[in-house]
């Protein structure tokens, strides 16, 4: 049973607890994705990467999710109005990077533009598949503890934060270790169905456990 603060079965005190936790993980979340952010865009930019670019795009997009749940999380009681405006700016942003990527990708096939090797992006592509999974995987439980949904979507945008790195590597790779320039273009739009179905899921303020 939740209380009226929609905290299931914990008292106004755990709450708070879960809320200090839940603020720290968000504020891990803005740091890393800032520094993850910064490196990748640059280091795609450098190297002509459609597909490091976008990753980079997409952590300063998680960045900005991080930015709306710490608002959301400074209401010590349960918004439900705070919860949807969450989730649809975090929906919203998610379609402009699906857009961007797209467009960004397939002129790049078009104009055939091979990117350079960028071992930076293969590093840091490494790394995010470490952490994100275990950043995510306290954010559900975080979630939880909390009954947001907001902070469940957040947490599966973690969860495309490491996807999107795999995805990011497999380009990468190919390229550095056959040539195939293309493999980094391609590996971006495999990323856009992805980003764009997070992206409508929470415009219609659902999280991807809720969908059906």
């Amino acid at each position: 049973m939740a209380d009226p603060n929609g905290c299931f079965s914990c008292s106004s005190v755990e709450r708070t607890k879960h809320l200090r936790h839940a603020r720290k993980l968000e504020y891990f979340t803005i740091g890393w994705n800032v520094v993850e952010a910064g490196v990748a865009i640059g280091a795609g930019w450098f190297a002509g990467s459609i597909a490091l670019v976008g990753f980079g795009v997409d952590s300063l997009i998680e960045s900005l999710s991080g930015s709306v749940l710490l608002w959301r999380l400074s209401s010590p009681a349960h918004d439900e109005s705070r919860e949807k405006i969450a989730l649809k700016l975090v929906g919203m942003s998610f379609l402009i990077l699906a857009a961007y990527v797209a467009f960004d990708a397939i002129k790049s096939i078009l104009a055939h533009e091979p990117p350079q090797v960028s071992l930076v992006g293969i590093g840091l592509s490494v790394v995010s598949l470490i952490i994100m999974p275990l950043l995510a995987r306290a954010k559900r439980l975080s979630a939880a503890n909390l009954g947001s949904r907001a902070m469940k979507a957040d947490s599966r945008q973690t969860d495309l934060c490491a996807y999107l790195s795999a995805i990011l590597l497999g380009g990468l790779a190919l390229n550095a270790l056959f040539g195939w320039w293309w493999a980094d273009p391609v590996a971006a739009l495999i990323m856009v169905p992805i980003i764009a179905r997070e992206g409508f899921e929470g415009l219609r303020g659902e999280t991807c456990e809720d969908c059906h």
